[in-house]
């Protein structure tokens, strides 16, 4: 090496020095819930400068630039946090974060769209994602009473008497929606009324959403949107986790969640107990505000370790309720006779369901379920004594093609048996089969656009082949700031109306069908965007907006207006049409504020020999929200949740019935204060329907005569009538509990 050469290194390797020398380090821990959280990304934004922590939680960047940056800590499943500090000459910073879940991060993991998991960010299907910390601002019973602060999805009470109900999607009934446990098809047919009640929630790691038909993936039923309730891994469970309350109707609930080791086999098992047993009538009716219940839940689920971390998960519950509403004065002793009106339903379920992975180099996964349901009932005098089991059992292979292809096929088959003392004559409807293949095609066309292209064909051994596609599209922008999402599909449904209806058990009204019931078909477009949006001052703002449209063809509709002591079921000779807008808004601040909020705005409306009308039970708008502020001195949190719906039009007994045809616009309200007492306890407490919102006392029409023994010779059509429902009966209340987890 020259002289020359030697200087020019020599003053190179110095100013190295003297740069590396003014550069600043950032250190620190991040913690959840008061322990250390290993494996968790920081970076520097705008730079590929960062590291994970390791298994103490501690983190360490060097050589972090002079000036203004900022820290960023991005774990799946909690709040992406964001921190400016700015670095002087031979700076150290000390900065520690504290995750909070996420309901809501573009991040999460998700299976519901593609049968596979993918990051909801990546997933051409769009797809919301609830954590238990969205729940828990509103702690409720039930997965069906949690829904109702979900923007789009409203329970609705179907019935005013035994306060059953099912789930709406965009407009669309309870039938449409198709609830899965783990991505297996648990709740539905004859269970669709009482399987979202029952699952301890304690078990329950995310709530993912699909709006539109999944036919495509999931088969009948799937034609207004997807319902997945994804439990807890073992390995990752809390190793105890307690949540009870009560309120001031006396209603007690309690979930409870073990997780436990047998060899290499991990467990983890929960049980959900409910009990209301104080008959209350405010509205002075003669009727049960709220139906007495009595259920327990036990849910157990094995995960086996396997070479390569190959998959096999085995889960199992079963159910037991005894629920009843009606006359104050009835005992159990007036149950199935004529003297005291009571509805009393005895419900026993069993549920079984798992995934295997094959020991092969290629992916594929044995997914099987079954389940078992027995219901014993009387309403009134009339009695309804049913069973119903089903097997299913579905193969798929998750491949690639090339570098642009990400393929999935699978085959499925799905055995119903379903048996009743109904006056409906099923024939071979009672065993249907129902085997079918479909194959889905991700194409990423480039970094920022994507295709998926997939199909379903099944054959229904009642009813023969139905096709079902699909086609799906996603685009985003380099940063993931916008993203954009088309979808049209095409799907079927099977229908079996005593199982979905329980109007046609209650009440007065004889039911009559109107010729064989053919599948419904239908055709749904939807258009998503999603924006994200951080600020200087690091506060997150996320819009997500979608306009959908659905055309049916052969709908089964309840028609109750032609005859008023009939409920007549066809299907529909014209078309109907769901269509609307729907918006969310997530907004984070750094000063511990966030507000959930969302509105959709529908027309739901039904044509027939050129008339058209809107359909019954149905709003026109809703809204929720859902602000959250947290005083973190002193660790304690305020919730207030609520929604708002529009007037829809009610099922009246012609024109003589003195009923308000409408609803009226009405909101529900809720208020919670949570306050951490240490890192394992935590206590909360609150009101629930804070406005006080109940229903006209007349809704269940002549409570005084429910077996019609009496009747009005002027107006006879007037009979016992409680299917003019919307919302429930239950008024404000209090309500306290604890929370209580060791990890």
């Amino acid at each position: 090496m020259s002289l020359k050469n030697s200087i020019f290194f020599f003053f190179i390797t110095l100013l190295s020095f003297a740069l590396h020398a003014q550069n600043g380090t950032i250190k620190g821990t991040i913690y959840y819930e008061g322990k250390p959280m290993s494996y968790i990304d920081v970076y520097i934004k705008g730079t590929k400068k960062g590291v994970s922590t390791n298994n103490k939680g501690n983190y360490i960047i060097n050589n972090v630039t002079l000036g203004s940056k900022t820290i960023v800590v991005s774990a799946l499943g909690f709040k992406t946090l964001y921190k400016k500090v700015t670095i002087t000459s031979d700076t150290t910073i000390t900065q520690n974060f504290t995750l909070t879940e996420d309901s809501s991060s573009l991040e999460e993991i998700v299976v519901s769209g593609t049968l596979k998991p993918v990051k909801k960010l990546d997933s051409p299907v769009p797809v919301e994602v609830y954590s238990p910390a969205f729940f828990k601002k509103n702690p409720a019973p039930s997965v069906f009473e949690s829904m109702q602060n979900v923007n789009g999805v409203r329970p609705q009470v179907n019935c005013s008497v035994c306060n059953t109900g099912d789930i709406h999607i965009n407009g669309l009934e309870g039938p449409y929606t198709f609830v899965l446990i783990d991505g297996m098809p648990i709740v539905s047919g004859l269970s669709t009324v009482y399987g979202l009640t029952g699952i301890p929630q304690a078990l329950i790691e995310r709530i993912e959403i699909v709006k539109g038909p999944a036919s495509t993936l999931y088969g009948s039923e799937a034609v207004g949107g997807v319902i997945n309730i994804i439990t807890k891994k073992p390995a990752s469970a809390p190793k105890l986790s307690v949540e009870a309350f009560t309120t001031t109707w006396g209603e007690g609930n309690t979930d409870l969640g073990y997780k436990y080791k047998v060899g290499r086999t991990d467990g983890l098992l929960g049980i959900n107990y409910f009990n209301y047993q104080t008959p209350i009538d405010n509205n002075n009716d003669g009727f049960t505000d709220l139906t007495l219940q009595d259920r327990i839940s036990i849910f157990n689920k094995f995960n086996f370790k396997r070479k390569n971390n190959r998959i096999f998960t085995i889960a199992g519950r079963y159910m037991y309720e005894d629920r009843f509403g009606g006359d104050i004065n009835w005992t159990p002793s007036f149950r199935g006779s004529d003297e005291i009106y009571g509805e009393s339903i005895y419900t026993s379920r069993w549920e079984t369901f798992g995934t295997y992975q094959l020991p092969t180099s290629e992916k594929i996964n044995l997914q099987f379920s079954a389940n078992g349901h027995s219901q014993n009932s009387f309403y009134g005098d009339t009695s309804f004594n049913a069973n119903q089991y089903i097997g299913f059992g579905q193969l798929t292979w998750d491949t690639k093609f090339g570098e642009h292809h990400d393929i999935l096929i699978g085959a499925a088959y799905r055995y119903t048996f379903y048996d009743d003392n109904s006056q409906a004559d099923f024939g071979s409807n009672a065993v249907t089969h129902l085997p079918g293949l479909f194959i889905q095609d991700e194409i990423s066309l480039s970094k920022s656009n994507k295709l998926l292209v997939g199909a379903r064909y099944d054959y229904n051994s009642a009813h023969g082949s139905v096709i079902s596609p699909r086609l799906n599209y996603k685009w985003n922008s380099e940063n993931n700031e916008d993203v954009l999402r088309v979808s049209v599909g095409n799907g079927f449904r099977v229908a079996n109306v005593f199982t979905e209806d329980h109007a046609a058990l209650t009440g007065g009204r004889d039911v009559v069908f109107e010729g064989k019931l053919d599948p419904e078909t239908s055709w749904n477009a939807n258009i998503n965007y999603v924006k994200n949006i951080v600020t200087d001052n690091s506060t997150i703002i996320n819009i997500d907006g979608s306009a959908f449209y659905t055309y049916f063809n052969n709908k089964i509709i309840p028609d109750y207006e032609t005859d008023p002591n009939k409920i007549i079921y066809a299907n529909l000779n014209g078309n109907a049409v769901s269509k609307g807008i729907s918006i969310n808004t997530n907004i984070t601040m750094q000063n511990g504020l966030s507000i959930i909020a969302g509105a959709t705005l529908m027309d739901v409306t039904i044509t027939e020999n050129d008339i058209t009308e809107r359909q019954l039970l149905t709003e026109r708008f809703s809204g929720t929200w859902n602000i959250s502020y947290n005083f973190s001195a002193i660790d304690l949190k305020l919730d207030y949740t609520g929604n708002v719906y529009a007037p829809m039009d009610l099922p009246l007994l012609g024109d003589n019935d003195p009923r308000a045809p409408t609803s009226p616009w009405y909101s529900i309200q809720n208020i919670q204060l949570t306050k951490k007492i240490n890192s394992n306890l935590e206590m909360f407490g609150g009101v629930k329907n804070l406005l006080n919102f109940t229903p006209p006392a007349n809704s269940i029409l002549r409570t005084f005569d429910p077996f019609d023994k009496d009747l009005d010779p002027v107006n006879p059509n007037l009979t016992f009538d409680p299917t003019y429902v919307y919302a429930s009966n239950q008024g404000i209340r209090g309500f306290i509990g604890i929370r209580y987890k060791i990890r």
